[in-house]
């Protein structure tokens, strides 16, 4: 059975694939797009189980409330050239859309997921993501946020997404709380803060700190030709110190503001709320940045040309 161009054109707006790959499909099919669609996403399978063990760690984090409820969510790809696609991004969209309305407890229960007005998964959704983009794609986490006011800030187009979410009491002008959510986003975008306050860091990692603060100051001590004695002494008040130093550095509101003068996030946000009427309360943030943590594969372009010729 012979195709048309129109044939083409229906079964490339039906899968999204090439129109080179919709031709092949075509003639190995002879010319039934029912069957071809079928060949296809069986092809489109395979082809993304192949491209699934491949390192993706560009992509886009992505922060957003909807109906109330915030969520962040990581969607990976392998280039930063994908992650401009729109059909990329409308795709990460609808994944933090599923998060907030469906609430997945983890990543197997959001790929099991209704797909937004379509009778596909999120796993097949992104399967076919996969065949037309030609690229793994990859969820790697999100947060989700039900109670009090979420406040969302996307930095540099994907690179950064953070929720802050805050209580607020007896205050009516949410413009200016909204403004204050923002600041607060951003200043956790760009100081990387891991923790809410010193109450939230964990024990172990105080200890490890002091030791580490502790065994310094004796040895800047010792280049003094003090006495050991004395030189652990000194070392041990220069400890308290420090370890201010190490939770300015590590928790939201022990950190400078950086939009104000000598003050720090947990004293501003206390002025702004005064000034408001009420109070707010920060309870708790989610920074994720594209791609953290995952080992970047690091290519030998020479020796990759060089194997293409042998």
């Amino acid at each position: 059975m012979s195709f048309t161009a129109q044939c083409v054109k229906e079964l490339r707006e039906a899968t999204g694939v090439g129109m080179m790959d919709c031709k092949k499909a075509l003639t190995e099919t002879g010319g039934d797009i029912k069957k071809a669609i079928a060949h296809l996403r069986e092809q489109g399978l395979a082809a993304a189980q192949k491209k699934a063990g491949r390192i993706a760690a560009e992509g886009i984090a992505y922060a957003a409330v909807f109906d109330g409820i915030g969520v962040v969510v990581e969607v990976n790809s392998e280039t930063d050239f994908v992650a401009k696609n729109d059909k990329f991004v409308d795709f990460v969209v609808c994944v933090a859309d599923v998060v907030a309305k469906q609430a997945p407890k983890d990543i197997e229960a959001l790929l099991a997921c209704k797909f937004p007005a379509s009778d596909k998964t999120i796993a097949d959704e992104q399967q076919e993501m996969i065949v037309v983009i030609g690229e793994n794609i990859s969820i790697r986490r999100f947060k989700r946020y039900t109670e009090g006011l979420s406040i969302p800030y996307v930095h540099a187009g994907g690179k950064i997404g953070v929720i802050v979410n805050l209580d607020v009491n007896g205050i009516s002008n949410m413009e200016a709380v909204t403004e204050l959510g923002k600041d607060i986003a951003m200043q956790i975008a760009a100081m990387r803060p891991l923790y809410l306050d010193s109450s939230s860091v964990d024990a172990a990692e105080i200890e490890q700190e002091k030791e580490i603060q502790l065994n310094k100051a004796i040895e800047e001590n010792k280049a003094k030709d003090l006495p050991e004695d004395k030189a652990r002494q000194i070392a041990e008040k220069m400890v308290a110190g420090r370890m201010n130093k190490f939770f300015e550095e590590v928790c939201l509101l022990n950190q400078p503001y950086v939009k104000g003068d000598k003050i720090t996030v947990e004293k501003h946000v206390e002025q702004v709320a005064k000034s408001l009427g009420g109070t707010i309360k920060i309870n708790s943030f989610t920074r994720f940045e594209k791609g953290e943590g995952i080992d970047k594969k690091q290519d030998d372009f020479a020796a990759e040309v060089a194997s293409l010729m042998k």
